[in-house]
């Protein structure tokens, strides 16, 4: 039997109504999944159930072994296609794939936000479905107003729909997490880079880059108001022009801002 590894955050999901409820939430079409962590292949084996074409990206060498084992026909048929590699060495800048791609994966905690973030800016991923810490997918999934509400929120609901779909309890892991996970998912939207206020925004992986660098001061102090964490980026008098240009209020505080004003935002200060 093989032991779950703290080095690569191991988990492995072992409740089979969690794994059926991932399966239904994914989309319906026949464009490529990529799963990132396959683990013992337990939700590998649904998607190859279900889809045409699956790459499995997974870490551990030895865990690679018994993927090989397991699935030998279907990587011979090639429906399945395994690499034995870190997932964010095999991403180059541009994409993960050299097709549009479908991302469904049980994360590793400690990379999740890190790979949901390559994933967002990777202009042939349509869609994510993952399972991760329930903490960080409310960070993503909240809405302005909400105290959750901050730039991973923002990046996710620029270019997607953004939904926590459901819990899952540290019970149905081998071994059990000391946190509670949550299903997330985000469909991307071409309504959403195209409009009035996003329009050109994430033509390239950079500028998705330059206004997460944005984001992260304009959320650097929380508690403090928008236009005091700006002062970090911009001069106080560029700040207040466009604060009287978008009608907005000095006093403002970050998780109040509308996602298509930080955009406008970005814009105006850049």
């Amino acid at each position: 039997m093989v032991k779950a590894k703290k080095k690569f955050g191991q988990n492995f999901l072992k409740d089979e109504s969690v794994l059926e409820k991932i399966i239904q939430a994914k989309p319906k079409d026949a464009i490529t999944i990529a799963e990132i962590g396959p683990g013992l292949g337990d939700l590998t084996q649904k998607l190859l159930s279900t889809c045409e074409k699956v790459v499995a990206f997974e870490i551990d060498l030895e865990l690679c072994g018994v993927l090989k084992n397991k699935f030998s026909s279907e990587l011979d048929s090639k429906q399945l296609t395994l690499v034995c590699d870190d997932v964010l060495d095999a991403w180059s800048e541009s994409s993960l794939l050299d097709e549009e791609y479908h991302l469904v994966a049980n994360l590793p905690y400690y990379v999740a936000t890190n790979i949901i973030l390559r994933a967002l800016a990777d202009n042939k991923c349509r869609s994510i479905l993952v399972m991760i810490q329930k903490e960080v997918a409310v960070k993503f999934s909240s809405q302005v107003g909400d105290k959750e509400f901050s730039s991973l929120a923002i990046l996710a609901n620029s270019i997607a729909k953004s939904r926590l779909l459901f819990d899952v309890g540290s019970e149905c892991f081998e071994p059990a997490p000391k946190v509670t996970s949550a299903v997330l998912k985000l469909v991307k939207s071409t309504e959403y880079v195209k409009d009035e206020t996003h329009e050109g925004l994430f033509e390239t992986h950079k500028m998705f880059q330059e206004f997460q660098s944005f984001l992260k001061v304009a959320f650097a102090a929380p508690r403090k108001t928008l236009y005091k964490n700006l002062q970090q980026k911009a001069s106080k008098e560029s700040i207040l022009s466009c604060f009287e240009d978008l009608d907005l209020a000095q006093n403002i505080r970050p998780h109040q801002l509308p996602i298509s004003k930080y955009h406008l935002l970005f814009k105006n200060l850049k």
